[in-house]
């Protein structure tokens, strides 16, 4: 019997040891992973850095981390969660090797096909609402979006303009028409306007097809989609340009975000290549972004603008946190403690004067 039980314990250990049991790395597949790393553009100190990160994160295979967008994410939301417990946010080095995971996740988002693929070929590609501006020489730049695309002819909204003369006529007139596909890039191409009509019981106008389009500026950064309160101030001196604010300007809500701009909706009007500065808040941290505003959309039934800012180049610190966002590497915001306090003493609507009208000083002090 004692020989049976003895029997019976060494085969479930031989089990154990040959199935059971954890398995290390074998350091051919770490030198593999050291391999993969050096060819990804990282240095030694770099390489080792991450080999803790997919260690502490228990990556079964820590050499994913250089192709899989998953599992690289896993390491840095591991790197974000430890600079923040630990303290280190204006560490240098630490925000330098965020930066460079950071710049890393970016490619590997922007290898994506829907970043790859030569985008649209011709007009009949256009989607339905897509938002164009219509240029006519001598006249001036229009609004308008798609209403109906068809082999034959695209439909497009009539242009509302009081730059418009009265009694206008768009028919047999020459065209020039941009717009923005988002993810992917800018396009222009020229048109005929075969006749004015009513589509869907609004005013319209049908305009010949293009064959071919001309590509202009491609995305360079990813954007996030988002609705969160800021405050806008026009930017007088250069030299404040990253200085947090302590009383609040003039309020807006932030529309999507990334870390080369932004874009905003404010109340009122406001013009082009405008200074501004954007403070709002992310995981209850004040962030600054200055720029310039490169376009504007104005809705006329809502007297509201949407400002689409270049940003100037970002602080390490606040280009990573910015990343951290867009990425989904932040925790979930309880609340945006800073700018509920800011929003009391305020008192002030979401309306607000023009922006123009404030050249000559903050909205902070209107």
């Amino acid at each position: 019997m004692p020989v049976t039980l003895i029997i019976i314990a060494v085969v479930l250990g031989i089990i154990y040891f040959i199935f059971l049991r954890p398995k290390k790395k074998s350091s051919s597949s770490w030198f593999q992973f050291f391999a993969k790393g050096k060819d990804a553009g990282f240095s030694f100190k770099e390489i080792e850095l991450l080999r803790q990160l997919a260690v502490k994160s228990n990556l079964e295979d820590p050499a994913a981390l250089f192709w899989s967008q998953n599992q690289l994410d896993v390491c840095i939301k591991s790197l974000v969660r430890s600079i923040k417990i630990s303290g280190n946010e204006e560490d240098r080095s630490s925000q330098d090797f965020l930066a460079k995971l950071y710049d890393f996740r970016k490619k590997i988002e922007m290898e994506k096909p829907k970043f790859k693929i030569g985008g649209i070929q011709n007009s009949r590609q256009i989607n339905e609402e897509q938002v164009l501006r219509i240029l006519v020489e001598g006249v001036g730049v229009f609004k308008s979006h798609v209403i109906k695309n068809v082999s034959q002819y695209m439909t497009v909204a009539r242009p509302i303009s009081t730059k418009l003369p009265v009694n206008f006529s768009w028919q047999g007139m020459r065209i020039s028409v941009y717009f923005w596909r988002d993810d992917d890039a800018g396009y222009v191409f020229d048109a005929d306007i075969l006749d004015e009509v009513y589509s869907k019981g609004r005013a319209a106008l049908k305009i010949g097809h293009a064959d071919r389009l001309t590509r202009t500026q491609k995305r360079k950064s990813i954007r996030v989609k988002i609705h969160k309160s800021a405050f806008l101030y026009l930017l007088v001196d250069e030299e404040d340009a990253n200085k947090i604010e302590v009383n609040p300007g003039l309020k807006c809500f932030l529309e999507d975000l990334s870390d080369t701009g932004c874009a905003v909706t404010i109340g009122g009007k406001a013009v082009v290549d405008l200074r501004v500065k954007i403070q709002f808040s992310l995981d209850n941290q004040a962030i600054a972004v200055s720029g310039t505003v490169r376009s504007i959309e104005f809705k006329e039934d809502t007297n509201r603008s949407l400002l689409h800012i270049e940003a100037d180049p970002l602080p390490l610190e606040t280009r990573n946190h910015i990343l951290g966002q867009v990425f989904g590497m932040l925790p979930e915001e309880e609340e945006d403690l800073p700018f509920r306090l800011l929003d009391e003493e305020a008192g002030q609507n979401e309306g607000g004067p023009d922006v123009q009208s404030t050249a000559s000083g903050s909205p902070a002090e209107k």
